[in-house]
């Protein structure tokens, strides 16, 4: 990590308390919200409050470089800014491609009818059948995903393309217990229990409507500004500079030195957008067959710091904001620290606790750090 720039004040980082949530539920109407997402760490809900934050900063293009879901990347789209989305993951990637990129392609109803049928001329695998098994959906749901994930590639444009994996990939969030890929529990669905819950009726709901469902919503999502958009699955760390505005929302590593995998929770689908090769990928070691190998050094503790100081100085001529969690891995003072190296004005304002789907933790709070 370079010193820090000449004339930056060393002095006590601007701290704002927690926002006025009325005043941020009310911002929140004044731009596009993207679809709804089962997604994990999703900021879709505090996109109010982070518009709020982001609206005194001048800036024409932004780089989300963690972007998942692509919330934010969405928030800006929708106000006209030239946004560049990346990930690592190839279903973000297409997720982002056809919400963020994509302003005017959508899937009609010839699409959908395409691609769910099975086509006379194409020679089908079985391979999420035979591997899957008992695994993650019923015999019925795996070999209608084999014919869908074969038929998506023939389409000719990729927009289309991208509109149904985001379908496809939202429709087995939904019908996935947790909407996670990290353990084999299929009988969370099957068993004749009694329930107190209501997801047994969305779990057994037909992978076909789920799937025609979130087309329909993607179409719905897609709008024009004018201003060129893209999206790409890169690491964090391989991204060229030269953006206004840098949002960084990375990989969450707790104070126990936990972080979220993403890719593990996630593998079915990356799997899917790799059909062909899938097979090689897999470590059949393991009871619920993820994908082997990569690890991301965002998500752990031993090599998050060093990824956070290289990416502060590649991006340092940019706005950049860092979405971060009160009691994560660097701390909050380890990070505006490193914010002070290169910026003038540093800032760090709380949205407050936030609770995120299937987190435990009551005690963490919601940050933003802004340096410029």
């Amino acid at each position: 990590m370079s010193s820090r720039p000449a004339g930056t004040p060393s002095g006590e980082t601007q701290r704002i308390g927690p926002s006025n949530r009325k005043d941020a539920a009310a911002l929140a109407g004044s731009h596009r919200f993207p679809p709804s997402t089962r997604y994990q760490g999703s900021k879709r809900k505090l996109l109010g409050w982070i518009g709020e934050q982001l609206a005194p900063l001048e800036f024409r293009t932004a780089l989300d470089l963690f972007s998942g879901t692509a919330s934010v990347a969405y928030l800006l789209k929708s106000r006209g800014i030239s946004v560049t989305c990346n990930d690592y993951l190839q279903i973000n990637w297409q997720i982002a491609t056809a919400l963020v990129e994509n302003s005017s392609v959508r899937l009609d109803d010839e699409d959908l009818d395409f691609l769910t049928r099975r086509h006379a001329d194409v020679a089908y695998d079985d391979f999420i059948a035979r591997t899957f098994r008992g695994i993650y959906f019923t015999d019925e749901e795996n070999v209608w995903l084999d014919v869908v994930a074969q038929n998506i590639p023939r389409m000719a444009d990729r927009y289309r393309q991208a509109l149904a994996w985001y379908a496809v990939a939202q429709a087995c969030l939904r019908k996935r217990p947790y909407n996670l890929f990290h353990r084999s529990n299929l009988y969370m669905r099957t068993a004749s229990v009694v329930r107190r819950f209501g997801n047994k009726v969305t779990w057994d709901s037909p992978f076909d409507t789920q799937f025609r469902h979130f087309a329909h919503a993607a179409n719905e999502a897609v709008f024009e500004t004018g201003a060129t958009c893209r999206a790409m699955c890169r690491d964090a760390l391989a991204v060229e500079a030269g953006y206004d505005l840098v949002y960084i929302d990375p990989p969450y590593v707790s104070g126990r030195g936990k972080g979220v995998d993403y890719f593990g929770f996630y593998h079915f689908l990356e799997g899917m957008l790799d059909y062909p090769n899938w097979g090689d990928r897999i470590d059949l070691a393991r009871k619920h067959r993820p994908l082997a190998g990569l690890r991301s050094v965002w998500s752990d503790a031993r090599t998050i710091r060093d990824a956070f100081a290289e990416l502060l100085e590649r991006h340092r001529d940019s706005i950049l904001v860092i979405s971060y969690r009160s009691d994560g891995i660097p701390s909050e003072s380890e990070l505006l620290d490193l914010l002070r190296a290169f910026k003038q004005d540093v800032r760090c304002v709380e949205y407050g606790a936030y609770q995120y789907a299937l987190s435990t933790n009551r005690r963490s709070r919601e940050l933003l750090l802004i340096g410029r």
